[in-house]
């Protein structure tokens, strides 16, 4: 241990012997300081410029006496200047060595005397020692997928936002992977990344939820009604129309051609309804139904010696005396030939004219008509019997009591048309007293079976 004492005063010895005027200082400052060769002493490095994100989660930071605080940012700090000083001038360690001049009286050296800087430090017009920017002398070794950040007395060599460094390299970060999450998509880009939103919605201000758009409301793509769902929007369409196949236009409904029985004689189509139309003699009635019109009540065009018969779709004008000789009108549609008239004897002794109508292509077999004596004699028995008008065998008489009988359609008709048909009653005595009476009936079958 002797020795090796003896050997360092040796040294400075030798230096001593070398030079004479000029003072050699060894320095060493701890952690959190740096030596201030202007001022020769150390200093406290202000780590809040120098460090990169010194503090998270939105705290400040706060340089401290060989080192840093990171606080709350509503905090209040008080500092001290006088301690700030003192801890400056003993925070450091200096071992200084100075040489005697040779002539004690000798004057100060001369001020614009070069002085020795520390690395990363150059001397300036002012003869102060100043921090050389690498970055921006291009002196730093930093590769070019790198940012250069200069340091007090060095520099740094960090990555770019949005990468990190693995080994020398500087690798994307892949965001998507992180917190805060997209809501629906994240896309990651070399150094960043986006939000995407599905179909029907949109980045709301924070680009990262995703909120419902209202189709409906900012620009409506339904022809008729639009109603908004989460994500979408359905159209539908007004009565009597139907969505097309694009699921937005309407397309009008033809009523007329998916049913037949929507009226009763004929359908009209028209845009977003239809409407029934009955033919001519006929009126709608409750929107779909063909009801007669009774033109003998609104439009009677008989002459007063005629009387108006309405039928199913029309009517007819017919004689009000339709008595022929020698036949004479002894009430309304009666009429009797008389007795004291020799031809009489061989004709009927009444004929009683009625009217009545049918709907076209009834259904068969179908009671139509009833004939009825209207005097009994007593002992007398009476027949029925169809006498014309029945040579195709549409009718059938049945007799349904001793004084009457029903006249049977057998077979459908179709109108427009007219029968008559005589009906006769033969009347017997039991003094073979022999007597007839006819009822002409006139049958007008409708066009429709309306």
């Amino acid at each position: 241990m002797l020795t090796a004492m003896f050997l360092a005063a040796l040294v400075l010895i030798t230096v001593h012997s070398q030079e004479t005027e000029e003072t050699i200082t060894y320095t060493q400052c701890t952690d959190g300081y740096e030596w201030d060769p202007v001022r020769q002493r150390c200093k406290d490095i202000d780590e809040c410029e120098i460090v990169p994100d010194a503090c998270k989660g939105g705290m400040k930071c706060v340089n401290h006496y060989g080192g840093y605080l990171c606080l709350p940012r509503t905090a209040q700090i008080i500092v001290n200047e006088r301690e700030e000083a003192a801890a400056e001038s003993t925070s450091g360690r200096n071992n200084v060595i100075r040489r005697t001049p040779a002539d004690p009286q000798r004057a100060p050296p001369n001020p614009t005397h070069q002085i020795q800087c520390a690395a990363g430090y150059e001397q300036s017009d002012h003869n102060v020692c100043q921090d050389i920017d690498e970055c921006a002398t291009g002196t730093h070794n930093c590769r070019a997928d790198q940012v250069c950040v200069n340091l007090r007395g060095s520099f740094s060599c960090q990555c770019p936002p949005g990468y990190q460094k693995r080994g020398d390299q500087c690798v994307d970060i892949d965001e998507c992977t992180l917190p805060p999450y997209c809501h629906h998509r994240c896309m990651n880009t070399p150094g960043s990344y986006f939000c995407q939103c599905n179909a029907g919605f949109q980045l709301a201000s924070n680009n990262h939820t995703c909120v419902d758009i209202n189709e409906c409301d900012a620009n409506n793509p339904c022809a008729q009604q639009c109603y908004n769902i989460l994500g979408s929007f359905i159209c539908q369409c007004n009565p009597g129309f139907e969505l097309s196949s694009d699921r937005i236009n309407c397309e009008d409904t033809d009523e007329c051609r998916t049913s037949s029985y929507l009226c009763q004689y004929q359908c009209v189509n028209e845009p977003g309804k239809f409407s029934c139309v009955c033919p001519e003699g006929y009126q709608v009635v409750g929107g779909r139904t063909c009801q007669d019109i009774n033109e003998c009540e609104t439009t009677n065009e008989c002459r007063e010696d005629e009387i108006c018969w309405n039928y199913h779709g029309g009517f007819r004008c017919y004689p009000r005396n339709p008595c022929q000789e020698p036949y004479v009108l002894t009430s309304e549609n009666r009429c009797v030939c008389p007795v004291s008239n020799a031809i009489c004897r061989e004709l009927p002794y009444s004929v009683v004219y009625k009217y009545m109508s049918i709907r076209s292509d009834r259904s068969v077999p179908s009671d139509i008509f009833q004939i009825q004596a209207t005097t009994i004699y007593p002992s007398t028995i009476n027949t029925f019997r169809i006498k014309s008008g029945n040579e195709n065998g549409e009718f059938y008489l049945r007799q349904t009591s001793a004084v009457s009988a029903m006249l049977v359609l057998v077979k459908s008709l179709s109108g427009p048309r007219e029968h008559i048909v005589d009906l006769e009653m033969l009347t017997v005595n039991s003094l073979n007293y022999r007597t007839s009476s006819v009822l002409r009936l006139t049958i007008i079958v409708g066009p429709y079976v309306f």
